[in-house]
């Protein structure tokens, strides 16, 4: 991803061992959030999830150190078992003055052979991000990376 092009965006590909079904709701079901979005070294402490277009999602994740911040985004956009459209935000731990930056997020679910789902990511509008939280910024792909890596091992054994 090149954070300094005028509209940054990050798009991953995963093949889940897993109907589309059972990887729509790894997205949306508290118990199973917890298993897999969060960067290896963080874990997910509390998940809110109101299931509904507008409804609020927000995820709080935590390390050795305590409360590391997290996401509070509002779902776009629901299609079960195929698309999830979420406004997405970073925050700190602190979370008192609201999300810092707002992006899209894009999830996209097909049928792949085997019982399979082709996970595609789209993470886009990250602008406002890059100048609230370089940090976060920087690393963005890479937590992507690792919490979809978590999602492909963790989920189907979940089932």
């Amino acid at each position: 991803m090149n954070l300094t092009a005028k509209h940054p965006i990050v798009r991953l590909e995963r093949i889940v061992t897993a109907l589309p079904a059972r990887v729509y709701r790894a997205w949306l079901e508290p118990e199973l959030i917890r298993l897999w979005l969060a960067p290896t070294g963080l874990e997910v402490s509390r998940v809110e999830v109101d299931e509904r277009v507008s409804g609020h999602y927000r995820i709080w994740q935590k390390g050795a150190g305590g409360d590391v911040g997290g996401f509070d985004c509002e779902l776009l956009e629901l299609v079960p078992d195929q698309r999830i459209v979420f406004r997405w935000s970073f925050v700190g731990p602190e979370r008192g003055s609201g999300p810092v930056d707002d992006s899209l997020l894009t999830i996209t679910l097909e049928d792949a052979p085997g019982g399979a789902t082709k996970l595609t990511l789209v993470h886009e509008r990250l602008e406002s991000l890059r100048s609230a939280m370089p940090d976060v910024a920087d690393n963005v792909e890479t937590g992507w990376q690792m919490a979809l890596d978590k999602l492909a091992a963790r989920i189907p054994e979940a089932a």
